[in-house]
């Protein structure tokens, strides 16, 4: 429950791929579930059959594997954000506050994977990644705090999968995927002080304004599937296609809202208290991703690849309470996107694999609905990486990936019911961030 509202704001604020676990990936996506993926830049998720992380990247590769193996490891991500030309409103007066920016805690982002070739043809395999999550943390006293200061998002899969090869060149797979979310979302929200005023009709009118601790937490859990479908027209040449199925949510989660002293804030005009019940319909999007495999020499091979993502689906935040009152409302109105990779590996000796690629990833994200919570644009990826093989059943991989996104403007304003502005915040952003990954497979 705590997370589920969490996921709401989760949803607003990590829009944007400058956010921590977005280094790969558009909107709140992660594409961070393989080591020896994010050397060529993940330009052959769906057809380059390396280790057991091929139970994410494209499900009917596993009855491409020799033998059993497991692959476990993470990839580390360090998110540098530079604010500019910070400013803000309340009730159309200037507030004051800092942008220092930076306001990603470096996150590591683990993964584990199994595949168990039965006979030449059935493979089956199972799975523990995270495909979607993000956190912000401004500083205390952000400039922007009246629209939103911190979000943490938290997404872990478990698949089970299984694969079947009809012959030397077609091969299918398919999962399915429990998803949980945790997750929790905060605001300072500006709110009239009452008191004494002789010359408004009862005496007692607003005096001042107050910030309160307004916070949504909640969890949830899901179920969603993958498929796909590898066919080799010739030994050097391999084609991948994966779809991964859209997940539905409804977050049932706490919103709760704290005045300086700590307690709930009880409206004087009303006597409610703000601790009650919330809820929201979300669902993450599908994806599809098509990738060519090309083995250019015994050493050398190139990949290409292109990703769709149905973010359509994510066009508005709607909270509500019990009664079916508006808690929250924020327009989002994002884009399907589009992403492509190129990456190769050349195989420098028996025991070094090196590998490099580039990814141009297109924000969801439009103009006129980017936040503080989401102040991401278009990013270019670059990635270098290796794979070491001391012995015939232990690999262990490593990569390197620098992220950097086309500078990008946030100008946000909140209203009320009565679509009164009440809040402004506006700022340049540009954001970077770079991806230290480790990998381990053992074939057994």
């Amino acid at each position: 429950m705590k997370n589920k509202f969490n996921r709401l704001s989760l949803a607003v604020a990590i829009a944007a791929a400058a956010l921590a676990s977005q280094a790969h990936a558009g909107g709140y996506q992660i594409n961070e579930q393989s080591v020896s993926g994010q050397g060529y830049g993940h330009a052959g998720r769906s057809s380059n059959v390396n280790d057991a992380t091929i139970v994410f990247g494209n499900p009917a590769g596993m009855s491409f594997l020799d033998r059993a193996q497991v692959t476990a490891g993470g990839t580390y991500l360090n998110v540098n954000s530079d604010i500019n030309n910070a400013s803000a409103t309340r009730n159309g007066q200037p507030i004051e506050g800092s942008s220092e920016g930076d306001m990603v805690p470096g996150t590591l982002i683990p993964f584990a994977f199994y595949a168990q070739p039965v006979n030449e043809r059935l493979a089956f395999g199972f799975g523990v990644y995270a495909p979607f999550g993000s956190k912000t943390d401004y500083e205390d006293g952000f400039i922007g705090r009246n629209l939103g200061n911190y979000t943490e998002l938290t997404v872990i899969s478990a698949q089970p999968t299984v694969s079947y090869r009809f012959n030397d060149q077609w091969s299918v797979g398919a999962g399915v995927t429990y998803n949980r979310v945790d997750g929790e979302l905060r605001r300072q929200v500006p709110t009239p002080v009452f008191g004494a005023r002789p010359d408004l009709p009862g005496g007692v009118g607003p005096v001042g304004t107050q910030e309160l601790d307004a916070r949504i937490e909640g969890d949830d859990d899901g179920w969603g599937y993958n498929l796909g479908v590898i066919f080799q027209p010739t030994p050097e040449t391999t084609l991948g296609l994966t779809y991964r199925s859209k997940v539905s949510y409804t977050l049932t989660g706490d919103y709760r809202s704290r005045d300086a002293s700590g307690e709930i804030y009880v409206n004087p005009l009303t006597g409610e208290a703000q601790d009650k019940a919330a809820k929201l319909d979300l669902d993450t999007p599908e994806t599809v991703n098509f990738s060519i495999t090309q083995q250019m020499t015994d050493r050398l091979k190139l990949m290409a690849g292109a990703s769709w993502t149905r973010w359509d689906r994510f066009d508005e935040i709607l909270v509500t309470g019990p009664e079916g009152e508006t808690i929250t409302f924020e327009q989002q109105d994002y884009s399907n996107a589009w992403a492509y990779a190129l990456g190769g590996e050349y195989q420098l000796n028996p025991q070094l694999a090196l590998r490099a690629g580039i990814t141009l990833d297109f924000t969801p994200t439009s103009d006129e609905f980017r936040s503080a919570r989401i102040p991401s644009d278009d990013r270019r990826v670059f990635s270098i990486g290796a794979g070491w093989t001391p012995v015939d059943n232990l690999t262990v991989d490593f990569a390197y990936s620098y992220l950097t996104e086309r500078r990008t403007q946030v100008d946000q304003i909140r209203t009320d019911a009565s679509d009164t502005i009440t809040s402004t915040y506006t700022a340049d952003y540009k954001n970077e961030a770079h991806g230290f990954g480790a990998q381990l497979t053992y074939r057994f």
